[in-house]
């Protein structure tokens, strides 16, 4: 990819000139504003005959529409690219983790900035149980763990204290509404 001199460019197309990038291997992630942006910069000054790009990105922006806005049904939507879907997961329902790592998560909104947060929980081997039904070892946890102070949902403590209340979603036997 080339461009003239005296052409001014954004930083982004300046990154894909400099390290010699394709347009169709875009530096940004499909869908964000800059995704879009590259494309839309990226066509305008090859119409003016100001950039130079390999055949495939040329063949891309003469024969789609990526990088464009349309209006549809009152939202401007992106157009040749496809439509992520982004499905926002249940919130504060714990499950068993399918993957690795912790044994339990839980999906949770951060006050703060409204972000969907993972939070994972439990014996990270799988070893242990929980004794939420045997009142010496279930007193023992709280009493180790400070469950009485844990009130921030945005940690994996808050979770592991409130562990009986999901019991029965869980898979495990017993629960009730604390350890103690």
């Amino acid at each position: 990819m080339k461009f003239k001199e005296f052409v001014k460019i954004s930083e982004s197309l300046q990154y894909h000139v400099t390290n010699d990038i394709p347009l169709h291997e875009n530096i940004y992630r499909v869908g964000s504003k800059k995704y879009y942006e590259l494309f839309s910069e990226a066509r305008r000054l090859m119409k003016e005959g100001s950039l130079e790009i390999d055949d495939f990105d040329k063949w891309m922006l003469e024969n789609t529409d990526i990088g464009e806005h349309a209006l549809y049904e009152g939202q401007h939507v992106p157009l040749d690219c496809p439509l992520i879907e982004e499905k926002e997961p249940e919130l504060n329902s714990p499950k068993r983790n399918s993957g690795p790592g912790k044994k339990y998560v839980v999906y949770v909104r951060n006050p703060k900035t409204g972000n969907v947060k993972r939070i994972e929980f439990g014996d990270e081997k799988g070893g242990l149980t929980s004794k939420i039904n045997d009142k010496d070892a279930a007193k023992n946890f709280a009493s180790r763990h400070n469950c009485d102070t844990k009130n921030d949902k945005m940690s994996p403590g808050y979770w592991s204290c409130r562990l009986p209340w999901y019991a029965k979603q869980l898979g495990l036997s017993g629960g009730g509404k604390y350890f103690w």
